[in-house]
């Protein structure tokens, strides 16, 4: 069994083919390692969005590129948008990289492995003839096969999505937590983003595909499912415009913007949009605890979906739906397709209908001709609503987008930092606020790993340093010679706020692992809601 070693970057969508990519290579008996030294197959899932995770992919490229200068039989693999945007340009940088294949040719993966290990075979025979581009590149660039609504009914790629094997003990991965995808690419080119170009066209798949895919998920112990998408809110499935050879329904390019122009929740049963499919997922997989989804697009979001949600109490009340800009200016230079009003119609409508929601985003500074007048309104907007956190992010001008080709980065670096740090201070005021109202309340909360830390003796719990997620969410205390070890399980509630339990030792904070119990809590952080158990405690089976 070849070990192999995946690396991920970037976001929700790049984790899920990962977690694909892994089932479908250990089907054919390729196992899974921990550490890029244990490896002979070293495969980098790249992203594009943001240049630190695109650098960080380049930095480790580096590093296995000169361990096989040094002589090293290694195979070296980048999948994802990288691969898909920087085409050929990969190779001519990196001439150590055996072969590219693109998010949207994932399908073609075992393949090109197979072709390298061949090739390399052979060149120990010394007959070898080099590997042909074709052999070595699986980019929807160079190939036409998924551009057209016909092409996306013969789509192999969908097999991945309907094979997938879902491991609860694989390392790394959390054992009650699946991805489910529901739609691939993008149909909305905002001048900043390169994913329409790297994932291509929106592609929606069967909904009896996925309402079978949770099904096979929560048969294999998964309790919790988030539905992924571009834009999941623009999920619509024409039944009978997509079919195989032998008349089962098939992947279809999603239709135009007008579709979603008109007041209707549903057209009939010949279309399955997306509150349908929510509404069939919550109700044919009974025993799925908990069903999220994202990313939200601000436009187009129906009533019907949030009747669904209000309707159906296993469905989170939780909305990730990225504003980017409180500029409508800017707005328009993003080419978001909506304005600030319309946005602020979008969430008041929601809170309304689901008073107990957990509103998120994303937010771009320093984008292009943005004002400090600019800057001003997107601080006004994130003051206003109740956001639970925004990620925040400084423009960075991607190849590949409208943006990078015809507009000026002329906002000056140092004002992009400027920028981003206010703006990530005002959100963690708005962030406290919005914790704070939980304090006193009941809440269901889905734990998913054990925390530990060391706090000197005597010392009040809030002052000791934890680490959730990556960032550190308290402050530290003063050393001290007298430590003692404390165990935390840290958990989500369904509107994705972070709880901490704090747990008497790691026996007990393991039991809770994979598990949901009704806590009472008692103080609220930006971050951080903590607490205890409820007197009426309830785990999950």
């Amino acid at each position: 069994m070849l070990p192999v070693y995946l690396e991920t970057f970037g976001c929700q969508m790049n984790e899920l083919d990962s977690e694909l990519v892994q089932g479908q290579l250990s089907a054919l008996g390729y196992r899974f390692v921990a550490r890029p030294e244990d490896a002979s197959v070293i495969l980098y899932n790249t992203c594009s969005v943001r240049e630190q995770a695109e650098q960080k992919a380049y930095s480790r490229i580096g590093v296995i590129s000169a361990r096989k200068r040094a002589g090293e039989n290694l195979i070296l693999g980048v999948i994802g948008c990288m691969a898909e945007r920087d085409g050929l340009d990969l190779f001519r940088r990196h001439p150590q990289v055996d072969f590219m294949c693109g998010p949207g040719e994932l399908d073609r993966l075992p393949q090109l492995i197979d072709n390298v290990r061949k090739s390399n075979a052979a060149q120990e025979l010394e007959f070898a003839q080099p590997l042909a581009l074709a052999d070595r590149t699986a980019l929807a660039g160079n190939r036409s096969r998924r551009s057209i609504t016909l092409s996306a009914a013969e789509d192999n790629l969908e097999n991945l999505d309907l094979s997938r094997a879902f491991d609860p003990d694989s390392s790394g991965g959390k054992r009650h937590s699946a991805y489910v995808r529901i739609t691939r690419g993008c149909n909305k080119f905002c001048t900043y983003c390169v994913v329409p170009n790297t994932r291509g066209a929106e592609v929606h798949r069967p909904p009896d595909h996925i309402v079978d895919e949770c099904k096979r998920l929560v048969d294999a112990g998964v309790i919790e499912i988030t539905l992924l998408g571009q834009t999941v809110n623009h999920y619509r499935y024409q039944h009978g415009s997509a079919v195989t050879i032998d008349g089962r329904e098939a992947p279809q390019v999603g239709p135009g913007l007008s579709a979603f122009r008109s007041s209707a929740a549903s057209t009939g049963k010949r279309t399955t949009t997306f509150a349908d499919l929510l509404r069939r997922i919550h109700e044919e997989v009974p025993a799925l605890k908990r069903l999220r989804f994202i990313t939200s697009y601000p436009r187009d979001f129906g009533d019907d979906i949030l009747s669904v949600m209000r309707d159906s109490p296993r469905i989170c009340r939780y909305l990730h739906a990225p504003a980017q800009s409180g500029s409508d200016r800017i707005l328009k230079m993003m080419n978001r397709g909506y304005t600030v009003g319309e946005y602020l119609d979008f969430v008041n409508r929601a809170l309304v209908m689901l008073p107990d929601l957990c509103l998120a985003g994303d937010f771009i500074v320093g984008f292009p001709t943005e004002t400090d007048e600019d800057f001003e309104m997107t601080c006004a907007l994130v003051k206003r609503l109740p956001f639970k956190n925004n990620f925040i992010f400084k423009y960075s001008p991607r190849p590949g987008t409208t943006a990078f080709d015809r507009l000026k980065d002329d906002v000056p670096e140092d004002v992009k930092r400027f920028r981003n740090n206010r703006l990530l201070a005002i959100q963690t005021d708005v962030s406290h606020a919005t914790h704070k109202e939980w304090i006193g309340r009941q809440v269901e909360v889905l734990f998913d790993e054990v925390r530990t830390f060391e706090r000197a003796k005597n010392a009040k719990s809030n002052a000791s340093p934890i680490t959730v997620m990556g960032k550190e969410i308290q402050s530290s205390s003063a050393s001290s010679p007298a430590q003692t070890r404390l165990f935390q399980c840290i958990g989500r509630t369904a509107g994705d706020l972070i709880f901490a339990l704090e747990c008497k030792n790691e026996q007990e904070a393991i039991l809770f692992v994979g598990k949901t119990a009704l806590v009472e809590v008692s103080a609220a952080s930006a971050l951080l809601l903590t607490g205890g158990l409820s007197k009426a405690l309830v785990f999950a089976e």
